[in-house]
């Protein structure tokens, strides 16, 4: 069972940016910038810290979302996305005319009790 997932798109996205850059992270901090956009970074660029929760992996790239954004998040089911468009952030697709997005859905009860319990 996968918490978060990610779409063919965003799949040819991370696969271009990772030819370029290397190794990538996600993060999803809910603070200053695109709020609560996905960010995509060099890893190593993003200072990761005990406040940041690993929730999964999406084409090789670690997805961490920092905890009290978490809070809000924790009883649904992500999936990454891009849209045309350029975000206030300093993530690897803006150059692009491109921004990852998140679509949600509340997890079912199933997942609620496997993730949540």
């Amino acid at each position: 069972m996968k918490r978060v997932e990610i779409t063919d798109k965003a799949v040819a996205v991370v696969k271009q940016l990772k030819a370029k850059h290397g190794d990538l992270i996600f993060h999803q901090s809910g603070g200053c910038c695109d709020g609560s956009a996905p960010m995509i970074f060099e890893k190593g660029e993003m200072y990761l810290d005990e406040s940041d929760i690993h929730l999964g992996n999406v084409s090789g790239v670690d997805f961490y979302m920092n905890q009290d954004q978490f809070e809000y998040w924790k009883h649904t089911h992500l999936t990454v996305d891009v849209t045309e468009g350029r975000g206030a952030s300093f993530s690897l697709e803006i150059p692009l005319g491109l921004r990852f997005i998140i679509h949600s859905r509340l997890l079912t009860k199933e997942e609620d009790t496997y993730f949540n319990s």
